[in-house]
């Protein structure tokens, strides 16, 4: 019985310790006999669960989402959508730092790697797989609040959250590749200011988005001071 608990929850104790490589030695280290011996479990078993390393890696970017997801839902829904909406920026930022290879396989970024993408275009680590589209619903729903809310002009809340998307990200990107070395609060300097002119470009006032970002700053802080 030992055994088949063990093995039970194999394709888990993979793709964490992919994780586990990836953060701490980077995407070369994550190979078929190093992510077994990590694992406790012999190479066959990679094999037998995932059918090779894409497929793995595959797993893992499905794991990242659902852990982006899961940062979303402890996001509290306030009266203020765009500083829910800066909240979950900051927490994308904060998975991002916490293991930035992990970061580049989920968003096909290979600033720092490549990782053999599968060629199946149907199978490939893109924006189309359930765990990111159930992340992505989180922000999508925070950006229907705001146009419901009145703060901004009336448009399709699906096109303000690809926008939003494409801002966030890009800024994580250049941070994680530093891009913003020079400045003392990156945040503070680039990432809060950027998101202001955005909500004002969206037809907010500039003095309700500002409040709005400060609001949500100090409640983030409060999130990850709780953890």
């Amino acid at each position: 019985m030992a055994g088949r608990a063990r093995l039970d929850d194999a394709p888990e104790r993979l793709v964490q310790a992919a994780i586990g490589l990836l953060a701490e030695q980077g995407p070369s280290a994550v190979k078929a006999r190093a992510v077994a011996s990590a694992s406790g479990l012999s190479t066959m078993v990679v094999y037998s669960h995932f059918g090779g390393i894409p497929e793995l890696m595959g797993a893992v970017v499905d794991h990242g989402f659902k852990e982006l997801g899961r940062a979303f839902v402890r996001v509290p829904v306030t009266e203020d959508p765009i500083a829910d909406l800066f909240v979950m920026a900051l927490s994308c930022r904060r998975l991002a730092r916490e293991n930035p290879h992990l970061y580049d396989l989920m968003f096909g970024l290979s600033t720092r790697a490549t990782y053999r993408p599968l060629s199946d275009a149907d199978l490939r680590l893109s924006g189309r797989s359930p765990a990111f589209r159930d992340a992505y619903a989180h922000v999508t729903a925070a950006c229907e609040r705001l146009v419901d809310s009145g703060r901004v002009e009336r448009q399709e809340p699906e096109v303000v959250a690809a926008q939003l998307w494409s801002l966030v990200h890009g800024y994580i990107t250049l941070e994680l590749a530093d891009h913003f070395v020079e400045f003392e609060d990156a945040v503070v300097q680039v990432l809060q200011p950027l998101g202001v002119n955005f909500s004002v470009g969206l037809g907010d006032s500039r003095e309700r988005a500002e409040a709005s970002h400060q609001a949500g700053a100090l409640l983030y802080d409060s999130l990850v001071e709780g953890r």
